[in-house]
């Protein structure tokens, strides 16, 4: 299969990796073209308002919306994650999103970069063990819609993975830590589209 990574701005090169050791074919979207070309998405942690920027003047915007709509498989992370909301609570002023998750983001709700932390998460929908996750200047997602399937909690509560049928989403960055099983999982989801035909998510 041929997976596609928004690579715009951000952490594109660590989520290639990490897609090709997993034994997918990588392509690197930057023009509505290469999108065509490819059966699912990663979005890269970055910053989302650069993203939703160089979105729209490259063209994407537009696209990566129908895209959604018409059931490709996206996974965002962090900044991905927010460009998947359907509500940014807290964008600068003009910031949009591609949206198709029922859910409402806070863009960094955990401070600044030098509050950044790593935990451990448990995630049953990846089995044992938990999941190591790191946060850097992460979104936490603060209203869950009906549709959409809490993945993962803090202990407090705070929901920072989420899925919404061939949409999946993190607040973390598996791509940094070595944690591969969120990509597995996804790669899986890709399969699935491609066996069944894409479905409205």
């Amino acid at each position: 299969m041929t997976v596609g990574v928004l690579a715009l701005q951000g952490d594109f090169r660590e989520h290639a990796e990490v897609l090709r050791a997993l034994g997918a074919e990588v392509e690197l979207v930057r023009r509505p073209e290469e999108l065509a070309r490819v059966s699912g998405l990663v979005i890269p942690g970055g910053e989302s308002s650069v993203m939703d920027k160089l979105s729209r003047t490259f063209g994407l915007a537009g696209p990566l919306r129908d895209a959604v709509r018409s059931g490709l498989p996206v996974y965002g992370t962090c900044a991905g994650l927010i460009m998947l909301a359907d509500t940014v609570l807290d964008g600068i002023a003009g910031q949009q999103s591609i949206g198709g998750l029922d859910i409402s983001v806070r863009r960094n709700a955990f401070g600044s970069q030098a509050e950044s932390f790593e935990t451990e998460l448990d995630v049953p929908v990846l089995g044992a063990p938990p999941v190591h996750a790191l946060f850097i200047r992460a979104p936490v997602v603060e209203v869950v819609g009906p549709r959409v399937r809490a993945l993962a909690r803090l202990a407090d509560g705070r929901c920072v993975a989420v899925q919404q049928g061939n949409l999946l989403g993190t607040s973390f960055h598996p791509e940094i830590t070595g944690e591969h099983r969120f990509h597995e999982h996804f790669l899986r989801m890709v399969s699935g589209a491609e066996a069944g035909g894409r479905a409205a998510s």
